[in-house]
C-alpha cells in the first residue's frame, strides 16, 4: 500500500509539471505579436512570447503583458499581482506594463517608458531610479506616478 501511495505522488508530480511546462513554451497562436512584446524581445534576451500581446523572461523574473492581457493577473494593486513590482508605461498604472518577481535592481528595457510604477508586496519600498537618481519611492500596497526616464527599479525588503 505503501509503495502505491509513493508511485501515485510521483506520478502526480510528474504530471503537473509536464502540464505547467508549456505555458511558457507555448508561442503565439496567430503568429502576429503586438509591436511593444516583439521590440522587448528583440532587446532582453532570453524572452519567450505566450502569446501575441504576453511574453516572460523567467531567468529575470520579468514579465510583460500588454493591457489585453493585464486584467488576467491576481490584483493587488491596480493590475499589479500579489508579491511584484510593476512598471507601466502609462500613467495612473494605464497602458502596458513589465511586473518583476524577484526583490533586486530590475533593468528596465529602453524601449519601455514607465510612467508609473506599483509596489504589490506586503512590505519594503521600490525605488524608480534614473542610474542611481531616485525619480520616486513607492512603499509597498501602493503606486505612483513616474516623471523622467527610469532605468531601473530598486526593490528594498
Amino acid at each position: 500500500m505503501k509503495r502505491m501511495t509513493v508511485l501515485a505522488s510521483c506520478l502526480l508530480g510528474v504530471v503537473i509539471a509536464l502540464g505547467a511546462a508549456p505555458a511558457y513554451a507555448a508561442g503565439t497562436d496567430d503568429g502576429e505579436v503586438h509591436p511593444e512584446v516583439a521590440a522587448m524581445l528583440a532587446e532582453v534576451p532570453g524572452g519567450v512570447a505566450v502569446d501575441s500581446t504576453h511574453a516572460v523572461w523567467p531567468r529575470l523574473g520579468m514579465e510583460l503583458a500588454v493591457r489585453d492581457t493585464a486584467g488576467l493577473a491576481a490584483r493587488s494593486v491596480g493590475s499589479c499581482a500579489t508579491n511584484r513590482i510593476c512598471a507601466f508605461n502609462g500613467s495612473s498604472l494605464g497602458g502596458s506594463m513589465l511586473s518583476f518577481s524577484t526583490c533586486t535592481v530590475s533593468a528596465i528595457p529602453g524601449s519601455f517608458t514607465t510612467r508609473s510604477v506599483a509596489d504589490a508586496r506586503g512590505s519594503g519600498y521600490v525605488q524608480a531610479r534614473n542610474a542611481a537618481t531616485v525619480l520616486a519611492t513607492v512603499n509597498a500596497g501602493a503606486w505612483a506616478n513616474v516623471s523622467g526616464t527610469v532605468t531601473n527599479l530598486r526593490c528594498v525588503l
